[in-house]
């Protein structure tokens, strides 16, 4: 059941931070472009790879602070960061085939998904 606070704990937190960063930049720079949703989403990267590489080399860290920040927090304020950690880890991994074949099923089928899930609203 502690998992599960730390995780909505975290969660709760990342939404807001989504929400402000997103409508801060959006006020500042309009929202022709999706300024807001790019720079969260290039903001959590940056924080996931730095964070799950600093909780995987300092066992002194208590593990329940993964579930916090990178399941909890950064889980909420982009998911994106997931997607890019899992296909830097297969690129890692020496899979480069897979990896390519992730990311581009990802955005293909993701934008396909979209769409189908907006046709569908339209009928209704």
């Amino acid at each position: 059941m502690h998992k599960y606070l730390l995780v909505g704990l975290g969660g709760a937190l990342g939404s807001v931070a989504r929400y402000w960063v997103g409508s801060t930049i959006g006020s500042r720079v309009g929202v022709r472009f999706p300024y807001g949703t790019l720079v969260v989403n290039l903001t959590a990267c940056l924080v996931i790879g730095f964070t799950l590489t600093v909780f995987s080399k300092r066992v002194e860290i208590d593990p329940a602070w993964r579930y916090f920040a990178t399941i909890g927090f950064i889980g909420a304020y982009s998911t994106f960061s997931t997607f890019e950690w899992e296909a830097l880890e297969t690129l890692r991994s020496g899979a480069v085939l897979l990896a390519a074949l992730y990311v581009g099923g990802s955005v293909a089928l993701g934008l396909a998904a979209t769409w189908a899930g907006a046709a569908l609203g339209d009928v209704l």
